[in-house]
């Protein structure tokens, strides 16, 4: 009776079989298809922009399906859409690379499940023979109290009960929010603003930006044009109101609006204040 295979290709060596060789079969399995399901690491090449299909044959010689880590690479060049790399249908875990050209994502697919995998980035997947699902999928109770990620794809879910940026606020990466509703900061403490002198404003300001300004002792926004105070200078027990003597920036009193200051005032060089016509600007 000839020797039959196990799923990965194992050569199961029949009883009275192989007389004299076995032990060379015995070893090519321990040594080359075991290894390579446990340990293994092979290159799996699309070698065209298409779909690329691994298989397994009867054979204990070494396999690029049977390995544990696919580093998947594209030699001839550029993939031009996410393709399919579609393995064997049989239960075994697999670490897929995409190390592809073309900054496109792969998809690793066996019957009608799979799992995509972003280029650039490694997933551990498991393969049902049916189904590839993230291995993780299979401990969704896991709970990871403390750990250091240098790279991260979320693409879905959600984290509960995290903060999220680096460990000293100063210090954060984080530069643009986008919010489609009113955001809100509870809590009884403080909301720090940018603080700096008027030399150190952007060099291209945006509508809408507010910071304080060392220079004046005040806050100031920028309405697409200029920057501008904002809530007119301190107040002193809320029955003094009180502005800076020296005007050291440009500034336009719009139709419909009227200005004073508590004089005398004294406008810096290069500042203009512009009065538009019917309206006043009254020095007290």
């Amino acid at each position: 009776m000839p020797s039959s295979y196990s799923s990965l290709k194992i050569e199961l060596i029949a009883t009275g079989e192989q007389t004299g060789t076995w032990g060379a079969t015995t070893n090519t399995n321990l040594g080359t298809a075991l290894e390579e399901a446990i340990v293994g690491r092979a290159t799996a090449d699309f070698t065209s922009d298409a779909n690329l299909t691994l298989t397994l044959a009867n054979s204990n010689a070494t396999q690029v399906a049977r390995n544990l880590v696919l580093n998947v690479t594209s030699s001839f060049g550029n993939l031009t859409a996410t393709r399919d790399l579609v393995v064997p249908a049989i239960q075994k875990p697999y670490i897929v690379q995409n190390n592809t050209s073309g900054s496109q994502s792969i998809r690793v697919i066996v019957g009608a499940g799979s799992v995509t995998v972003p280029n650039g980035k490694t997933v551990f997947i498991y393969n049902d023979g049916t189904n590839i699902k993230s291995a993780f999928d299979f401990v969704p109770d896991l709970q990871i109290t403390s750990a250091v990620i240098t790279s991260a794809d979320i693409n879905g879910g959600t984290i509960d009960g995290a903060s999220v940026g680096a460990s000293s606020p100063s210090t954060g990466a984080f530069t643009t929010f986008s919010a489609t509703q009113d955001g809100t900061f509870s809590g009884t403490g403080q909301l720090k603003l940018p603080t700096g002198t008027t030399a150190q404003r952007t060099g291209s300001p945006s509508t809408g930006l507010i910071r304080f300004n060392t220079t004046t002792t005040s806050f100031e926004g920028y309405d697409g044009s200029a920057w501008g105070n904002i809530g007119g200078g301190a107040e002193a027990g809320g029955a003094i109101v009180v502005n800076n003597d020296i005007a050291s920036i440009s500034y336009t009193i719009a139709s419909g609006e009227n200005g004073f200051s508590v004089g005398p005032m004294t406008v810096s060089s290069g500042v203009t204040i512009t009065v538009s016509s019917g309206q006043r600007w009254v020095v007290i």
